[in-house]
């Protein structure tokens, strides 16, 4: 019998389209639906009682949550198609650690840029740009977070290129300007057909921003 494969997940969400990634790596065929987030579905909030959050992965009637955790999970079950996570226990307990980080860090320090003004706002955008300069001190020299292969790390993070757009608009700065290695890495990253064919148009993102600004009275 085949799987059945359902993903709940939001379009521009950076951590849906980690998931997408994962599943384009690993070939798995599966069903999107596409959640209104201010209008959650009984079905959402069924398969993830807990955060009320996309994405939910949805394998054979069971649920997994939480973008990091289903990834895992992909790399776990369709394990016949190239591993994403590294072998040796001790990268992959640093590939985990920095995912963590990126999760922690990344999205609400990025919202900064455009929902906040004044003093948070300019905090916001020194700590973005600190974590960036951090993430390419971490990548070093290296072709790609999983050495010269693209792996967890490197499906985990690509997934917030489709929002650099937006946050250097709101921000005014350039990631080429200041994170020249970052920048080089992420156009690795999208010569990869799954990620290449995943993410989002950064126009699209921005777009989506701006009427978050007006629905929420950011301006």
């Amino acid at each position: 019998m085949a799987d059945e494969v359902v993903l709940l997940d939001y379009l521009i969400s950076m951590f849906g389209m980690r998931v997408r990634i994962a599943l384009a790596e690993k070939g798995v065929k599966y069903e999107y639906k596409e959640e209104d987030l201010p209008n959650k579905s009984p079905l959402l909030l069924q398969m993830n009682p807990v955060h009320k959050k996309i994405p939910v992965l949805i394998h054979n009637g069971k649920p997994v949550c939480e973008s990091a955790i289903i990834v895992q999970y992909i790399d776990e079950v369709w394990k016949d198609k190239t591993p994403l996570l590294p072998s040796d226990p001790y990268q992959r307990a640093q590939a985990r650690f920095w995912v963590d980080f990126i999760d922690n860090k990344l999205y609400e320090t990025g919202k900064k840029l455009y929902s906040t003004k004044g003093e948070e706002y300019e905090a916001g955008k020194k700590e973005l740009l600190e974590i960036f300069k951090l993430l390419e001190e971490t990548l070093g020299d290296k072709p790609f977070y999983g050495c010269d292969t693209f792996g967890f790390l490197d499906l985990c993070l690509i997934a917030f290129y489709s929002w650099f757009y937006a946050w250097e608009t709101f921000g005014n700065f350039k990631m080429e300007a200041v994170c020249p290695k970052l920048m080089a890495w992420a156009k690795r990253c999208l010569q990869r057909e799954a990620v290449a064919k995943t993410l989002v148009d950064q126009k699209t993102v921005y777009a989506a921003v701006l009427d978050m600004r007006k629905r929420y009275g950011w301006e």
